[in-house]
């Protein structure tokens, strides 16, 4: 099947599994990238009713106002019950990169805010272990050389990425690394001053994930 097929069918998978838990005073938590837009699809296509959406990016609330479904500031919501999203690597104990699509620090709230994060990726996203894909670090654009440097002495390659996030922030994608202690990584990337946050998901881990198989198959995944 086609990677853009993949995304579909994962997408279709979750909100299957999802719409018989979703209640009516409920608050979901929506992520960022082409995956996640096939669940936006899923929820616009439905009868299933919810409170409202908390949004982690601009260009998922554009998508989301386009069908009519309602974005809640986050300031607003005190719980979030279910957050989905996508990701750009998945290790064997569900530690994640995220931030390809540049909106990690958000998808970090709201991954902490939920109750319940469900992952939907493809199969190619799973890993031994995370560092193959750079690790995107949200920087203070004051601070990017400072940080840059210090991401270097800890074994690191920072390349500049072009252009801002939604927060007017600098995005450094760090490859060379080896996330075998994602705990520890994304404690001590996060430990340097000037960086906002990083793309390492350890700390906030999803619980359960949707994993597409190149056959068309899903494989439903729990946290160990």
């Amino acid at each position: 099947m086609s990677p853009d097929e993949l995304k579909r069918k994962v997408a279709e998978a979750a909100f299957i599994y999802l719409e018989h838990l979703v209640q009516a005073d409920w608050v979901l938590g929506i992520g960022t990238g082409s995956t996640v837009n096939r669940f936006i699809d899923c929820l616009a296509e439905s009868s299933q009713t919810f409170v409202g959406a908390v949004s982690s990016s601009v260009q998922t609330t554009e998508r989301l106002k386009t069908y009519n479904i309602k974005v809640i500031d986050i300031n607003d919501v005190s719980e979030v019950m279910v957050y989905v999203d996508g990701a750009d690597e998945v290790d064997p104990r569900f530690a994640l990169i995220k931030g390809g699509g540049g909106a990690l620090t958000r998808e970090k709230i709201v991954a902490s805010m939920a109750n319940k994060f469900v992952c939907i990726v493809d199969e190619s996203k799973l890993v031994d272990c995370l560092g193959d894909f750079p690790v995107p670090v949200e920087v203070l654009p004051l601070a990017s050389h400072t940080v840059a440097t210090q991401l270097s002495k800890l074994g690191g390659h920072p390349k500049l990425r072009s252009g801002l996030t939604d927060n007017g922030n600098c995005i450094l994608d760090v490859s060379g690394l080896e996330i075998d202690e994602p705990d520890y990584w994304e404690r001590t990337i996060n430990d340097i001053p000037g960086v906002v946050t990083t793309g390492i998901f350890s700390l906030h881990r999803p619980q359960e994930i949707f994993v597409a198989r190149a056959d068309g198959s899903i494989d439903h995944r729990v946290g160990p």
